[in-house]
């Protein structure tokens, strides 16, 4: 008897008729273990649906935003491996694949998670393939999610690898601090946790940055470390933000308890 397989299946707005195109192909093309698998789709008249395979633990924003009662507090190591792999798929995407892939809406609602807390990137439906040669950026409409987009994509619509990495930083803010990239505080002010860490780094105010859920249960170095990479990551301008590979590099050194007494990170 052949075993049944639990899919999950989305449903595209019937005006979303090019991001149903965009995620289809370039899913088809993309391949690897931290990117989410499509299984199938269908397009019938106005219906259009695409077809995964089934995330048992949800995304990362249920995690660290919107926790159901009794759900396990992420912790430190599981934090820095989600991290690791969701910077491995963006390798993929920025150095590997060809022409390079910008994902453009990289944010803690289209990072799922597998068994064993295995981080995917999901969400292809805004993502465009970027320059080749001796180009730096494309210029394309913009399109994404405010509190995540690089500010040079939002201000002049230059799109680049190096705004993926200014999204994933923001993204690594939030799973260092638990905070959200842009929230309503009680008294109706907004604030933006770039410009909130950026002064707490600066200040080298780090155990004051740390996810209280934690419970101070993380190396206070590793902390450190992974919030000055998360730093260099959303630097105003796109030449100082690391590669991705880079990024990989120190995480994985921070994860395994590899302290080194700088961090060299080759800015281009």
């Amino acid at each position: 008897m052949e075993q049944m397989q639990v899919v999950a299946i989305k449903q595209v707005d019937q005006n979303g008729s090019r991001k149903f195109l965009v995620e289809v192909l370039m899913l088809n093309l993309l391949h690897h273990p931290n990117i989410v698998n499509l299984i199938g789709y269908c397009a019938d008249g106005d219906h259009r649906l695409l077809v995964y395979n089934y995330m048992p633990l949800g995304s990362l924003k249920d995690y660290l935003h919107d926790p159901s009662p009794g759900k396990k507090q992420l912790d430190w190591d599981t934090r820095m491996k989600i991290a690791i792999e969701v910077a491995k798929g963006l390798e993929f995407l920025h150095d590997i694949a060809q022409p390079p892939v910008i994902h453009r809406n990289i944010n803690c609602s289209n990072i799922l998670l597998d068994e064993g807390y295995q981080a995917k990137l999901s969400g292809f439906s805004l993502a465009k393939l970027g320059p080749m040669g001796s180009k730096r950026h494309v210029h394309v409409k913009f399109e994404g999610t405010i509190g995540y987009s690089a500010p040079e994509y939002v201000m002049t619509s230059e799109l680049s690898v190096k705004s993926d990495i200014y999204s994933f930083g923001v993204v690594l803010l939030e799973i260092l601090t638990g905070r959200k990239a842009i929230e309503n505080s009680t008294d109706g002010e907004e604030y933006n946790l770039v410009e909130w860490a950026r002064h707490l780094i600066k200040d080298q105010k780090f155990s004051e940055m740390a996810d209280p859920t934690l419970q101070g249960n993380y190396p206070a170095k590793g902390l450190q470390q992974a919030l000055t990479v998360a730093g260099m990551c959303v630097q105003e301008q796109p030449t100082k933000r690391p590669a991705i590979a880079d990024v990989i590099t120190f995480f994985t050194h921070i994860a395994s308890g590899k302290y080194g007494s700088k961090l060299n990170l080759n800015i281009s």
